[in-house]
C-alpha cells in the first residue's frame, strides 16, 4: 500500500522526516509559512504547500491550515516533528477525527502524559520514583498554600501541570517570595499552554538531567535505547546531549530502565517517547515524559545504528518493524552541539542572512542542517540552525573528535554559538564530566568572564 505524509514542520526536523520517508518510498508533503518560502526541504518534497504568513500562529500552529492542507494533498498521516503541535493532544484529535493518522501516540496519550501530576502519578504506579511534593489542587486560602509550601520544604519549584521546554517553573526560596511567585508563575501558565494550574515540589538542587529513550508499537513490544545526558543548558534549554550517561549505579539504572519499560506497557504506547529525570545523590526523579521525538534523538541513534524516525514512521503507518530488546546493541559513545543563531554569552537571537558557511565532515561525524550559504535565518522561530553530532569508541575520542568538528564548521553573517562549544570541549569539568546542570550559568559563563 502506497503512502503519503504530510510534514508538519519546518528546518532540520522537516528534512529529517523527509529523508526517512523518501528511504521508506513515501511520498511527502511539506508545508511552509510565506517567511519559509527557501526552507531546504522543500526543494525534496514531491509536494509543497503554503499555510499561512511567517507568524507561527498563523501557519505552524494554525491547525486548520495544515488540516486542509492535508485534505487537498490527500494526505495518510501527518508528522509532527517536535515543537509546534507536536504535543498538543488537541492537534492529534483533530487528525484522528479528520481521518488522518497522526505519526505518534494517541491524542488521550498526549493529554495524559502532557500533563505532569497525572504522568508522575502514571509512574509511580510502574516502579519510578518522582521528585517529592505537593500535587493535588492548590487552595485560595493564602494560610493554607503557605502551609502546603512549608511542608513540601524550601528551595522548591513552581510547575505549570502543562508546562515544558523550560517554560511555566519558578524557583522559590523562602515564604516571603511564595504568593508572589505562584501569582506569576499561574500568569506565565496561562499565557504559554491556555492553563494556569500548577504544583509544588522539592527543589533538587544540583541534579544531573538524565533521559530514557523508547520506542513501543501499541502491542505490547518495548524497546529502550538508553539513556543521554543533557546536563549542559542554559535557561532550561539543552545545548550539548551525550549517549550513554555515565557513572551512574549499574543496579539503579537497570531497574530504572525496567520500570520505563513497564511504564510505556502499561499505558499501551505507541510511536517513540522519552523519560526525563533528574539524577543525584545516586537516585532518579522522574520529571516528564515527552511523548515526540526530541531534538538529541541522533545520539541514542548513533551508540544503537537504530533510526528513530523511520520507527516512527513504519509504527504509525503500519510497516511491518521488530521490537526485540535483544536485538538492540550499544556501542562507543556520541555527542551533539547545538548549533543556534544567538550571542553565546547573552543567548540574544541572531537572526539575518547567511553569507558563508561550510558543514564538517569526515569518519563518525554526522550534520543534521537545514542552513545553506545565501539562507536567511527569520526572526519568527527557534534558533536552531544545525546539530553537529560525533561518535567515537570512547567519550574523549568523541569530544577530541567534536573538537575538530567545530574547528572545520563555519557560519558567517550572523552571530551564533558556535565559539561557546568550542571552549566547553576544552573545559576541564566537562571532560572530567563533573557537570550539573546548573554548572553552565552558575561556574563556566563567572570563570569565562
Amino acid at each position: 500500500m502506497s503512502h503519503k505524509v504530510l510534514i508538519a514542520n519546518r528546518g532540520e526536523i522537516a528534512l529529517r522526516a523527509i529523508r526517512a520517508c523518501k528511504e521508506l518510498g513515501i511520498k511527502t508533503v511539506a508545508v511552509y509559512s510565506q517567511g519559509d518560502k527557501n526552507l531546504k526541504h522543500l526543494k525534496f518534497a514531491d509536494e509543497t504547500v503554503c499555510i499561512g504568513p511567517a507568524s507561527p500562529l498563523e501557519s505552524y500552529l494554525n491547525a486548520p491550515s495544515i488540516l486542509s492542507a492535508a485534505e487537498v494533498t490527500n494526505t495518510d498521516a501527518i508528522y509532527p516533528g517536535y515543537g509546534f503541535l507536536a504535543e498538543d493532544f488537541s492537534f492529534a484529535e483533530k487528525c484522528e477525527e479528520s481521518g488522518f493518522k497522526f505519526i505518534g501516540p494517541n491524542s488521550e496519550t498526549i493529554k495524559m502524559m502532557g500533563d505532569k501530576i497525572t504522568a508522575k502519578s502514571i509512574a509511580e504506579k510502574a516502579g519510578i520514583q518522582v521528585v517529592p511534593g505537593y500535587k493535588d489542587d492548590l487552595p485560595d486560602d493564602p494560610d493554607k498554600i503557605h502551609a502546603i509550601a512549608k511542608n513540601v520544604g524550601y528551595p522548591l519549584m513552581i510547575k505549570a501541570t502543562a508546562g515544558g521546554g523550560g517554560r511555566g517553573m519558578r524557583l522559590i526560596e523562602s515564604e516571603d517570595e511564595l504568593l508572589d511567585g505562584l501569582e506569576i508563575t499561574m500568569q506565565e501558565a496561562m499565557n504559554a499552554f491556555g492553563n494556569k494550574v500548577v504544583y509544588f515540589e522539592k527543589f533538587i538542587s544540583n541534579p544531573r538531567h538524565i533521559e530514557v529513550q523508547i520506542v513501543a508499537d501499541g502491542k505490547g513490544n518495548v524497546i529502550h535505547l538508553g539513556t543521554r545526558d543533557c546536563s549542559i543548558q542554559r535557561r532550561h534549554q539543552k545545548l550539548i546531549e551525550e549517549a550513554p550517561a555515565s557513572n551512574i549505579n549499574p543496579e539503579l539504572l537497570s531497574n530504572t530502565l525496567d520500570a520505563c519499560l513497564k511504564l510505556c506497557k502499561d499505558i499501551n504506547y505507541e510511536g517513540v517517547g522519552t523519560l526525563e529525570f533528574l539524577y543525584e545523590n545516586n537516585a532518579f526523579y522522574f520529571i516528564e515524559m515527552n511523548t515526540r521525538i526530541q531534538v538529541e534523538h541522533p545520539v541514542s541513534e548513533m551508540i544503537t545504528g537504530f533510526d528513530l524516525v523511520k520507527a516512527q514512521l513504519k509504527i504509525a503507518l503500519g510497516i511491518p518493524t521488530t521490537l526485540d530488546q535483544s536485538k538492540i546493541s550499544f556501542r562507543g559513545h556520541a555527542i551533539e552541539c547545538r548549533i543556534n543563531a544567538e550571542n553565546p554569552r547573552t543567548f540574544t537571537p541572531s537572526p539575518g542572512l547567511i553569507t558563508k558557511m561550510h558543514p564538517p565532515g569526515g569518519f563518525g561525524i554526522r550534520f543534521d542542517s537545514h542552513i545553506y550559504s545565501g539562507y536567511e535565518v527569520p526572526p519568527y522561530y527557534d534558533s536552531l540552525l544545525a546539530k553537529i553530532i560525533t561518535t567515537a569508541n570512547s567519550r574523549s575520542s568523541c569530544i577530541k573528535r567534536m573538537m575538530s568538528a567545530l574547528d572545520e564548521f563555519f557560519v558567517e553573517g550572523i552571530e551564533t554559538n558556535h565559539s561557546l562549544h568550542q571552549e566547553l570541549m576544552h573545559d576541564d569539568v566537562f571532560n572530567q564530566n563533573n557537570h550539573t546542570i546548573n554548572y553552565l550559568e552558575n561556574e563556566f559563563f563567572k570563570n569565562y568572564e
